[in-house]
């Protein structure tokens, strides 16, 4: 298993968001797998040149997503992750929205070293109700032989609702001592919005030794602010051309962003 971010202080996660699918809703015909994946070679060599800690692939342009992913998305983020495989230098994951237990199979196919997910809950929101099955999928982990993947946990599910009256504090202690989680990671209600800083704080105070990140809505006028309050970042829309999801990667954008993130290290103490 390749080296994970566990050891990296206050690591920002690029999201590398593939182009949606042959099989997704807003897939724009008569595009090719092979131009997704020159396009998520593009982004990769700009996240990577921008001075990223690591890069997370994901489907996130598989809008609305699936609970359990069709095998054209499984096989589409293989085959690319599998294609540019040599050019990454940096740790890598995989994020298969919304299927918390393939995603297992697709991490040990690629050799990713992390995995984020919604492993646990279950929700309402727009695709109706989907649950979780944590038991499943830790146990495939167990038969995969897959014990030194690292496993990033969504504390909260963005624009759902938690099927859930407990407090998130109390969510969050139970989900250490049952499941134990590599880190936690909290959530604004969709990509690009930022969870509030005190309550990410909060969070932190719960989870104690076990890792927090802010999930959505990092952006360089507050990334000082979130990693002062969380031990690291998973960024995406701010990444991308003017700030926007349906964009790509813009290099300028990622090298300003890592610019701020580095020179907020060089003064931070714990």
């Amino acid at each position: 298993m390749a080296k994970g971010i566990k050891e990296i202080k206050k690591p920002i996660v690029a999201l590398l968001h593939l182009a949606a699918f042959p099989s997704d809703p807003n897939y724009v015909r008569g595009t090719t797998m092979g131009e997704i994946v020159k396009q998520a070679a593009k982004d990769l060599e700009a996240l990577q040149k921008g001075g990223v800690d690591a890069v997370l692939f994901s489907n996130e342009f598989g809008i609305p997503y699936r609970n359990v992913a069709d095998h054209m998305t499984t096989a589409a983020i293989a085959r690319i992750v599998g294609e540019l495989k040599h050019d990454i230098s940096v740790p890598y994951g995989v994020d298969l929205l919304q299927d918390p237990v393939n995603i297992i199979d697709l991490a040990v196919a690629v050799e990713a070293s992390f995995v984020r997910e919604q492993f646990t809950g279950a929700f309402v929101g727009e695709g109706g109700i989907f649950r979780t099955d944590i038991a499943e999928t830790l146990r495939r982990r167990r038969q995969l032989d897959a014990m030194d993947l690292e496993m990033y946990y969504f504390l909260n599910n963005e624009s759902d609702v938690y099927l859930n009256d407990r407090d998130y504090a109390t969510i969050v202690r139970s989900m250490i001592f049952k499941c134990k989680p590599d880190g936690i990671c909290v959530a604004g209600i969709h990509a690009g919005a930022d969870p509030d800083s005190a309550w990410i704080k909060g969070i932190k105070e719960a989870a104690k030794s076990t890792r927090v990140f802010c999930n959505t809505g990092c952006k360089k006028e507050n990334i000082r602010e979130k990693l002062t309050v969380a031990d690291g970042a998973f960024v995406g829309t701010t990444f991308k051309v003017d700030g926007k999801f349906e964009n790509f990667i813009d290099y300028h954008r990622v090298k300003e962003f890592m610019d701020e993130v580095k020179d907020f290290r060089k003064g931070f103490t714990e």
